[in-house]
């Protein structure tokens, strides 16, 4: 029997690294328990979900993630000012401070403090890997069809 590839509607089990360009690890599952994810379900992005079709079980391959196909470029217009005031006035206002705002659809939406001066507060919408190119290391350990609900 022919192992399944990769594919739109398969159910894959994985291990992955990802990594940034000097070597630093992000996040990994080697050596720990696998991620399982159906492709489509939002679990990986679409564009590393892209990297992996056409692989089989047992396969394994390094991957060189340009921030467009990763978390974006970083934007400016994503750096919005607030007033102190803004802010309970128990709360911690430092740099790296992460900070959860409710965006339009009153969704979470963290924010990192990117600067505080005298009554203003810059924080910094942009994801914490936004411009940066990743390596993604990946080896899938089992492929089989999605179980689909009606």
């Amino acid at each position: 029997m022919t192992a399944l590839p990769v594919s739109k509607g398969t159910r894959v089990t994985l291990n992955f690294a990802l990594r940034l360009p000097d070597g630093s690890e992000i996040d990994s599952t080697f050596g720990k328990k696998p991620a399982s994810l159906e492709l489509g379900d939002g679990n990986l992005p679409e564009s590393f979900e892209a990297l992996i079709v056409g692989m089989k079980p047992g396969e394994r391959k390094t991957f060189e993630v340009p921030p467009e196909q990763a978390f974006g470029q970083h934007n400016p217009s994503n750096i919005q000012t607030f007033k102190r005031s803004d802010f309970g006035p128990d709360m911690v206002l430092e740099r790296g401070a992460v900070i959860s705002f409710a965006d339009a659809r009153q969704g979470e939406l963290p924010g990192v403090v990117h600067r505080v001066e005298g009554d203003q507060v810059e924080v910094d919408f942009n994801h914490p890997l936004a411009g940066r190119t990743l390596t993604f290391d990946v080896e899938i350990v089992s492929v089989e069809p999605a179980q689909t609900t009606h």
